[in-house]
Formats: structure tokens, sequence, C-alpha cells
């Protein structure tokens, strides 16, 4: 997204050097999911709607229907009118109120840096879902160490320590029995 230049090499969307791209529709095109994601002290509507300020109430209860987060919300006191700070919800909520903002924002590159990692399992299977949705029409990043998160991508990049070690499709990386193949038995069995 620009907020620091690069040292070297190069980023392309497309063919075209980012550095030749106006930063403001560079960030116009590129949705964020954290892992510690900011909410701000405002409402659930507020927040799911930030990013997008045009849009409608009706729009932001699909967000949070496509996100898995409205079956909380409707919990909440105040429903879509709570009020929240940064410490009402637990993480995994906030993770879910995150990607209803991506869901409204619809970016057509999605960067996910870890966008699971301080979930418990039930709510990682409710994000992975929602993902799932949310990735079908756009270019996705995933930064993870939970591989739950990337097995179903088109590409992995298997980096360690600012290099790329290995590369290829989930089934690709478990046949070469490489680093990846002894982080997924690490992980799953």
């Amino acid at each position: 997204m620009r907020f620091y230049e690069i040292d070297s090499g190069d980023i392309l969307i497309d063919g075209i050097n980012i550095k030749n791209i106006d930063k403001k529709l560079l960030r116009k095109n590129i949705g964020m999911v954290l892992q510690d994601t900011k909410l701000f002290t405002d409402t659930i509507e507020d927040n799911i709607s930030y990013g997008s300020p045009k849009a409608n109430f009706k729009e932001v209860y699909k967000a949070s229907k496509l996100s898995y987060s409205n079956n909380f919300i409707q919990n909440l006191p105040e429903g879509y009118g709570t009020y929240i700070s940064q410490d009402t919800l637990s993480s995994g909520e906030t993770q879910l109120i995150t990607i209803a903002r991506m869901f409204l924002y619809n970016p057509s590159i999605l960067v996910l840096d870890e966008a699971t990692s301080n979930v418990d399992l039930l709510t990682e299977q409710a994000i992975q879902k929602s993902l799932k949705t949310l990735m079908k029409d756009s270019t996705s990043l995933i930064i993870a160490h939970r591989l739950s998160t990337i097995v179903n991508s088109d590409t992995i990049l298997f980096m360690e320590n600012g290099k790329i070690l290995e590369q290829g499709s989930h089934k690709e990386l478990l046949e070469k029995k490489g680093k990846y193949f002894e982080l997924y038995n690490s992980q799953f069995i």
C-alpha cells in the first residue's frame, strides 16, 4: 500500500510498478485484514462501514451476514447501534467485524496478515468460511503460520528469513517433502 517505499526490487500489479500508481488509487483497491485489527469507539454499524461511509444499513447487514458476524451482533445490547471500543469484543469478533468491512469495501486485492492467529478453532472455522467467499473475486495475499489458512491457495510460497525456499500448491509442496511438509506435519499429524 506504499506506507513506506521498498529498498530493492519491484512490486508489479498487472505489469505496472506500484511506484507508478497513484497512492490513493492503489490504496482504494487494496483491503487488509490484519492480526491486530483496530476498532473505533463508535457503533458496530459505523465500525463495519469504516472505509465505505456511503454504505446504507442494508449493505452493512449483508456484509455482516457474509462475514458470520451478524450472529454475535444480534446478541449485543443495541445490536448494530451498540457502542464499542477496542476492548469490547473478543479478538475473533473483532476479526469478523474487519472481514465484514472488507465485504462492504470489496477490494480487488486482499491482504490477509495472520487473520486467524488469535482466535479459537470455532471462530477460525467461521472466518475461513467467510474468507473463502470474500477471496472469490479478488487477488489475495495470505500471510500465515496456521497452514489451515492457506491449504486451498493456488500458489504457496514458503519463506524463511526473507527468502523463498519452496513454491507450489499444497499438494505439490507435500510431495516435495521439504520444509513445508515438515511444518504441515508438525501442525496436523
